[in-house]
């Protein structure tokens, strides 16, 4: 059961890269910094945000690593990294939890830790980073539609109308 739980969520923390991929595939670089006003963040916010969250909470809450994390920057970056440069960073992010979710003992899952000021078992951390992941990733999604008014093809394939069986 324990393994089926970190298996789930390192599965569905991966199936959020390619719709954030799919998602700047789309987008310019301009588009990426676009703010939709100034209570709002740009897409390349969301994903340092997305950088710093997964490694503050898996990489150094779970794994060990140092927190060198500053959240502020994260949100006040209006630029200066390329949408490459942003995925390749996430990516190697969602590489390096992944692998310490698959690994993790069940000892470490019922531990509590201090993480950004909050006290969490790992199994709530683990929930915590994979919810987050994908709430910023439907952002993502939702902000290229509305820029550009296009399918981004998420479930292609599959017949989500089927019923339960």
């Amino acid at each position: 059961m324990t393994q089926e739980f970190l298996d789930q969520s390192a599965y569905y923390m991966e199936l959020n890269l390619p719709r954030i991929t799919a998602c700047f595939d789309r987008l310019s670089e301009e588009e990426i910094w676009q703010r939709p006003n100034p209570s709002s963040n740009s897409m390349g916010n969301l994903v340092l945000h997305l950088c710093g969250n997964i490694t503050q909470y898996i990489i150094s809450g779970l794994g060990g690593a140092p927190d060198h994390r500053h959240r502020d920057a994260e949100f006040s970056a209006l630029g200066g990294t390329g949408k490459q440069a942003l995925l390749e960073k996430l990516a190697a992010v969602v590489s390096e939890a992944t692998s310490i979710i698959r690994n993790l003992d069940s000892e470490l899952l019922h531990q509590r830790k201090m993480v950004q000021g909050f006290d969490l078992s790992g199994f709530a951390i683990i929930i915590h980073v994979t919810e987050h992941f994908s709430y910023h990733t439907g952002q993502i999604a939702f902000w290229t539609k509305l820029l550009k008014d296009t399918d981004l093809g998420f479930y292609g394939g599959r017949d989500l109308n089927l019923k339960n069986q």
